[in-house]
Formats: structure tokens, C-alpha cells, sequence
């Protein structure tokens, strides 16, 4: 099964979780997170984001930091889509779900995939305001939120 989806169309979150857990009996707990576009960022009102990929690379990189969820976390499945080309304020932009027998090793899934996909996921963002478009550069608060997972991140300086 398809883990990974990267794809300028949105999804529905009640799709998706009820498609991840329709086939394992054993799911007593889905989690998930969906992450949207901000109406403000650093300072600047935002009206649309546009996000650039490099295909292929991006799938393998992020089915990689599935792979070691699977390996921290006793889940049973994992998903994650996340959207590319241009979005605009408010638009949903990423979606984690994860499910496992107990919510707690659920919970810690999808917050570790999440601080992965901040630092480690290859993805370029371009924000767009009344001053113009800039590229959004890496958080320090995100490699520190990954350094909890013992993962050293070096986006941010």
C-alpha cells in the first residue's frame, strides 16, 4: 500500500483515515494531523504559498522517515500526503495520520513525522505578501523540535 503522496490536489481527512484503518481489525487509535497555509507568517500577511518538489527524491526521502517511525513506534500504518504547487491562505497543505493498537505510540508517530517533514522533507516554499514573494527559510525551533527525537537537523542556523 501507498504510504507517501505528494500532489497538488486536497484531500479529505475522513477519506483518508477511514481508508488507512478499513483493513486491520487491530487499529484502537488513529491520530492525525493536517497542517494549513497561514494567513500570516514572520511578520507579513500571507495570501498564497507556492511549494516545489524534486519527484521522486521527495517520495523516497519522506517513505524513509515513515520507515523509521515504523521503527521508533509500534503503529500499524502511516500515511501522509502532502500538497505542492500553489496554495492559498488558509488551504490545507499536509496530512499525517497514523494508527496503532494505543494512542499514545500513535500520538508519538505522527508528532515525529511531523518534525521530520519540517527539516528533512525536500520541499522549497515560496510565501507570498503585499511586499512580494520570499523563500521561507528553515526554524531554528524546528531542528530543536526534531533534536528531541535525537535527530540533528542543520536547516536552521
Amino acid at each position: 500500500m501507498t504510504r507517501v503522496f505528494i500532489q497538488p490536489e486536497d484531500f479529505d481527512l475522513g477519506i483518508e483515515a477511514a481508508a488507512l484503518r478499513a483493513r486491520d481489525g487491530g487499529v484502537g487509535a488513529v491520530v492525525a494531523f493536517v497542517g494549513t497555509v497561514r494567513e500570516h507568517g514572520r511578520g507579513a500577511d500571507v495570501s498564497a504559498m507556492e511549494l516545489e518538489h524534486y519527484p521522486g527524491m521527495t517520495e523516497a526521502a519522506i517513505e524513509a522517515m515513515v520507515d523509521e517511525a515504523f521503527a521508533r513506534f509500534d503503529i500499524r500504518a502511516a500515511r501522509v500526503i502532502h500538497r505542492v504547487g500553489r496554495l492559498h491562505a488558509r488551504d490545507q497543505i499536509v496530512l499525517v495520520l497514523v494508527t496503532s493498537a494505543h494512542r499514545a505510540q500513535a500520538f508519538q508517530a505522527c508528532e515525529f513525522l511531523m518534525d521530520y517533514l519540517k527539516t528533512q522533507a525536500p520541499f522549497w516554499k515560496k510565501e507570498y505578501t503585499p511586499d512580494g514573494a520570499h523563500w521561507v527559510d528553515a526554524r531554528v525551533a524546528d531542528d530543536e523540535a526534531l533534536a528531541r527525537w535525537g535527530v540533528a537537523g542543520a536547516n536552521a542556523a
